[in-house]
């Protein structure tokens, strides 16, 4: 059974076989920036993304975070597949430029939510962006079993004059994971803002 949420949808992670869903890979696709020179000629501009998982307890206290400068979580559940500083130059190849994997199994038991959130670090105005999409998934980055949630964010109007994102949320609710697609830009400038919002309004 295919699912590809829209925004604000919420989902259980348990299958129709009963056993529950235990990998989870979020990843993002972007290209550089194209600029028009003045004869005519174009140029590209390197574009930072940075995608970043925040984890909470239950008190919505930080926990952890897991982004380019902590590629892997202190209990081991989410890697960072590392910090991509351009994008794609040459147009999009369809590969994830940046990739987060999360092994609930892993997961230390105190934390009961985990938020994906995506910042331009350079403050590169989504909307400038050529192409950027986002897709939360079940398996690993090198297999695709099921497509939960995606967002074009280069696209999307509401995202254009924004330069931070929360993705979605996965929270444990009487001892069951669930996952809330969120898919909302915020008004941050840099990553400890977004936690804090995360914090303030999605938990």
């Amino acid at each position: 059974m295919a699912i590809n949420l829209q925004k604000g949808q919420r989902i259980n992670l348990k299958k129709d076989n009963g056993s529950t869903l235990q990998n989870i890979c979020v990843g993002v696709n972007w290209g550089a920036i194209e600029k028009k020179g003045w004869l005519g000629g174009t140029s590209k501009q390197a574009v930072d993304l940075d995608a970043s998982c925040l984890l909470f307890d239950e008190n919505k206290n930080s926990v952890d975070v897991v982004y380019f400068g902590q590629l892997l979580s202190k209990d081991g559940s989410i890697k960072h597949s590392g910090d991509d500083l351009t994008g794609d130059m040459s147009g999009d190849d369809g590969l994830d430029n940046e990739i987060i994997t999360l092994d609930f199994s892993r997961l230390n038991p105190n934390v009961s939510s985990v938020a994906f959130v995506l910042n331009s670090y350079q403050g590169q105005d989504f909307g400038t962006i050529p192409f950027a999409s986002i897709r939360i998934y079940e398996g690993t980055p090198s297999r695709v079993s099921e497509v939960f949630a995606t967002y074009n964010i280069a696209k999307g109007e509401n995202f254009s004059g924004h330069v931070a994102m929360v993705m979605g949320v996965f929270y444990k609710k009487n001892g069951e994971w669930k996952f809330n697609a969120i898919g909302e830009p915020t008004k941050d400038k840099k990553l400890e803002q977004t936690i804090e919002t995360v914090k303030n309004n999605y938990l």
